[in-house]
């Protein structure tokens, strides 16, 4: 999945001869912390909530109240990955596309890729989640995926995360069956660490802690 293909048509771009209340307005009914700024699709860079209250004259526009602006932006074809490290890296609610001519595309906010990666398949599919904890050094992704196809099971997702100032990692597999019990015992048998493990009917309140964590992995 593309950026291009993420752009949120719903959050509007500000101008600099915006007045803050405008901004501050913009902010809560869209209940987003950063907005894009934007002169005759000129990327001048994010507004954050939290520089508008410091400033806090909401009959300034943007340009008399030179407040901070974030350049946090991504191309339209960068890959949904690199959208979610450029969000990462500068803490931001929202990320800019640009073309390749720097001109403003559209804004791509946080939330809509949650709702995006919610909606992929290896999410809605029907299975179950397991989480192994491993040294570094002896993760071999041939015989994980050998223990699961070996007990008749299809791996959906995987993703590696690793833990900084250790040599461990965790790996997080969303496979295509609910009853983990034949892989759980393959694994112990292998002398492999299960810190944990989701069916599908758990799968629902636990999305948002591991996109945190996978937001996490990606800023490493």
């Amino acid at each position: 999945m593309l950026a291009y293909e993420l752009i949120t048509e719903e959050v509007p771009s500000l101008k600099p001869t915006d007045t803050g209340k405008k901004v501050l307005d913009w902010m809560e009914d869209f209940r987003i912390s950063h907005l894009p700024v934007v002169d005759k699709r000129e990327f001048l860079g994010l507004v954050s909530y939290t520089d508008m209250l410091d400033h806090n004259d909401g009959k300034k526009t943007l340009d008399k109240l030179h407040v901070s602006l974030i350049k946090a932006f991504v191309r339209d074809n960068y890959h949904i990955y690199d959208v979610l490290k450029v969000i990462s890296t500068h803490n931001v609610s929202a990320v800019a596309v640009l073309d390749e001519h720097n001109k403003y595309v559209g804004v791509i906010t946080a939330d809509s890729i949650i709702q995006k990666i919610a909606k992929m398949p290896f999410v809605n599919e029907p299975g179950g989640i397991i989480i192994l904890e491993i040294n570094i050094r002896d993760y071999s992704l041939s015989q994980i995926a050998q223990i699961i196809e070996g007990n008749d099971t299809k791996i959906l997702n995987l993703y590696v995360n690793a833990h900084p100032d250790t040599t461990k990692i965790e790996v997080t597999i969303k496979v295509n069956k609910d009853d983990l019990a034949p892989i759980l015992q393959t694994f112990a048998r292998y002398n492999y660490t299960v810190k944990a493990t989701f069916h599908h009917a758990h799968m629902g309140e636990n999305l948002k802690n591991r996109f945190d964590e996978f937001m996490h992995f990606l800023n490493i």
